[in-house]
């Protein structure tokens, strides 16, 4: 065997878009780590059968955090200008099963870059033959110009679970969940969770923070889950001026404006109990809520930010 044909074999190291930043683990650079090491080896020991175990992708449709595996588009569903619930098949009655709030990897490849980003699933984690999940499409955005080609049949690669919140029925008095857009995506599997669970008494306000009422995502299924005695949601409209256009079922319980330190200790005060903050949005999002909250009389230790 050539010195040639051995580098033809060494694993590429990824490059910066092949990492969704989430933190995952294992990360795809610890997945190159481990494949550079058996390349290593099977390079001292002169001999390629030991980098049979390489697997770069799989169709068993079995989730796995090391390597992609296929799933096929079964439905697309436009929900808002740039935002979209995309289904994906299970086959059989196989489930995903993920604890909640877990997150998956999707790859992509954009003018023969492959991109790499993380997305919750909405779907409960025990949903069987199928898995849906919210995505928002960015103008500029590398991996949406990949998404929004997509269409039903159509087969993509995701890897995972990674992450997600600890959650124990009746562990905490009350969750106080703080979404921004997407970010609504982790704390619907834990709501439903919740409410599917008749003896978790767990009372949870979400606080859902969107720019305009029309761009609210999956309003009937929240407006479900908002009739469940210990359930209740706020909206926080950035860009509306005004509740008097928006339906009076949404009046009472919409304020206009940003999410400000103000309003903060007014929802953390309205709070049954003394609540657990599950925090989910941009990076500045997670910022400005982890300073307001600090300011509300909420310990570092009584938040968790996916």
């Amino acid at each position: 065997d050539s010195e040639q044909d051995w580098l033809a074999l060494r694993p590429q190291e990824p490059s910066p878009s092949q990492c969704c930043g989430s933190g995952c683990k294992p990360c795809i650079y610890d997945v190159y780590q481990k494949e550079l090491a058996q390349w290593e080896r099977a390079r001292a020991m002169q001999d390629k059968s030991l980098l049979m175990g390489k697997k770069e992708q799989s169709n068993n449709s079995e989730l796995n955090p090391d390597t992609f595996t296929a799933f096929s588009v079964s439905s697309v569903e436009q929900l808002t200008e740039d935002t979209y619930q995309y289904k994906f098949e299970l086959p059989g009655n196989s489930s995903l099963r993920l604890s909640l709030g877990q997150h998956i990897v999707l790859r992509g490849v954009v003018h023969g870059l492959e991109v790499q980003r993380a997305y919750t699933p909405i779907s409960p984690g025990n949903a069987e033959g199928y898995f849906e999940v919210l995505i928002k499409c960015y103008e500029a955005g590398l991996m949406s110009q990949y998404i929004k080609t997509w269409k039903r049949g159509d087969v993509v690669f995701w890897r995972g679970p990674f992450g997600g919140f600890p959650y124990q029925p009746n562990k905490h008095g009350e969750l106080l969940m703080l979404a921004s857009g997407t970010g609504l995506a982790p704390m619907i599997p834990i709501l439903q969770s919740i409410t599917d669970d008749e003896e978790d008494e767990t009372f949870v306000t979400l606080v859902g923070c969107f720019p305009t009422f029309d761009k609210i995502y999956l309003k009937p299924l929240l407006q479900d889950l908002a009739r469940y005695w210990n359930i209740r949601i706020f909206y926080v409209l950035s860009q509306e001026t005004s509740l008097e256009k928006l339906p009076w079922s949404y009046q009472e319980n919409t304020y206009t404006g940003r999410l400000s330190e103000d309003l903060m200790k007014t929802i953390v005060n309205s709070c049954r109990r003394k609540p657990f903050v599950l925090i989910c949005g941009s990076s500045a999002f997670n910022e400005d809520m982890s300073r307001y909250l600090k300011a509300a009389g909420i310990e570092e230790n009584s938040c968790f930010v996916f």
